[in-house]
């Protein structure tokens, strides 16, 4: 286990969750959700709201991992160092993925926090 998880564990930013698995579909309808809007806003030309509502449809996506392992997330920092050690150590999804949430993560808080985007993400 690596020290970054073991630190969300013990600062309960990550935590069992024991409805997590009766959830874990519900989420990844947001996921879906949240990607539609996403591309719809993208079409309308709103590049900084589709930035940021692609990082959640990924975001709800990753949480649905979680959730059908009935673990929670507290932290969005926590919630990738759970997919890295319980999904991608494990070699249940590829490395790529959570590289791909990383970035997403990172561009969403330059759109939102600094007012930072292009079409090109």
């Amino acid at each position: 286990m690596s020290t970054e998880y073991e630190e969300c564990l013990q600062k309960g930013k990550i935590k069992p969750f024991s409805h997590g698995s009766a959830l874990a579909a519900k989420e990844l309808e947001t996921a879906v959700s949240d990607l539609d809007s996403a591309e719809k806003t993208f079409s309308d030309g709103n590049y900084k709201w589709a930035t940021i509502q692609v990082y959640y449809a990924m975001f709800h996506a990753a949480r649905s991992l979680l959730y059908s392992k009935n673990m929670r997330e507290r932290s969005h920092y926590c919630l990738v160092i759970a997919v890295k050690e319980l999904f991608v150590n494990a070699k249940l999804i590829p490395a790529s993925l959570l590289d791909a949430l990383k970035e997403a993560k990172s561009l969403r808080e330059d759109a939102d926090y600094y007012n930072r985007w292009s079409e090109a993400g």
